[in-house]
């Protein structure tokens, strides 16, 4: 039986790597015999969660699917291979990068077909913030995310502030005036 340490003050990046195989049934598909985009982001936000599971060892939410490029389409009957790990890690948030394959069953085939990243939170029963470990890089591309990781969180931030200022100015502006 192997078991993992349940509160580190670290884990490597590695250790939280997740993947999932799918195959495309009619059921996942559009009239073009295509999957479906919402059904492909269901796909990456389970992967995405499984390496915030890893990591965190606690309940995870979505907290934000940060970016996400479709590149291709999936077809019906391709195989539909998604990989996960956590990027960087904060205090009780972490970002998730996932990729995803697709395979042509008949040649052989495989495509990348769409990249996202997400943000998860770790919570306790109560729905309260979990802290969670540190995400270690050890490979160049693992430390080349964890940095771009930092400046997606600082764009989101940015993108926050911007949209509350521009509730509060709309907010502002419905406000009517007290002219005689």
């Amino acid at each position: 039986m192997s078991c993992i340490e349940m509160n580190p003050a670290a884990r490597t990046i590695a250790s939280t790597q997740s993947e999932m195989t799918e195959i495309i049934l009619p059921n996942d598909t559009n009239t073009l015999g295509n999957l479906l985009g919402g059904r492909l982001m269901h796909f990456i936000d389970l992967t995405g969660a499984m390496a915030a599971y890893r990591h965190s060892r606690a309940n995870v939410v979505t907290a934000a699917m940060d970016h996400i490029d479709f590149i291709r389409p999936v077809h019906l009957g391709d195989l539909l291979t998604l990989k996960s790990s956590v990027n960087r890690a904060f205090s009780t948030s972490m970002e998730v990068g996932v990729k995803v394959w697709a395979e042509n069953t008949r040649t052989g085939c495989v495509v990348h077909v769409a990249s996202a990243y997400l943000v998860f939170v770790a919570i306790d029963d109560k729905g309260q913030g979990v802290r969670i470990p540190e995400a270690v890089p050890e490979t160049p591309s693992e430390l080349r995310r964890h940095e771009g990781a930092m400046r997606r969180r600082e764009h989101r931030e940015a993108e926050s502030i911007r949209r509350k200022q521009a509730k509060l100015a709309t907010a502002a502006d419905q406000i009517p005036s007290a002219q005689p």
